[in-house]
């Protein structure tokens, strides 16, 4: 991949790690928020309050992992193997590497993986 592509790639994934990062400190502080608030609620609004927490708590998760991938794609741009299959190590496809910067498979590997191949 040239460097310029590189770049270009390198710069979408900072973005996408400031917004995951605001993501994940939003939801912490909104649940620390919840949790201070619970001393005051009835035993219905801590019901409610629990749900939410935990539903802010398992899309937490999904956000704290696609950071992990996004942060794993920048060292792969540092080390120059960015754009290339981990699996096979043919190019992954630009297409989606526009869609998904952060792939580390190309979409053949990517599609074997999903059936469990």
């Amino acid at each position: 991949m040239l460097a310029k592509d590189r770049n270009y790639f390198k710069k979408k994934l900072l973005e996408r790690r400031k917004e995951l990062i605001n993501i994940v400190q939003k939801t912490e502080t909104y649940g620390r928020e919840l949790d201070s608030e619970g001393e005051a609620m009835d035993v219905a609004d801590k019901a409610s309050s629990s749900y939410t927490k935990e539903l802010m708590f398992s899309k937490s998760d999904g956000d704290r992992q696609l950071l992990q991938e996004v942060m794993d794609a920048l060292d792969r741009v540092g080390s120059k193997d960015f754009g290339e299959c981990s699996d096979c190590g043919e190019p992954v496809e630009r297409k989606r590497l526009e869609a998904v910067p952060w792939a580390s498979l190309c979409l053949a590997c990517q599609e074997k993986a999903e059936q469990g191949g």
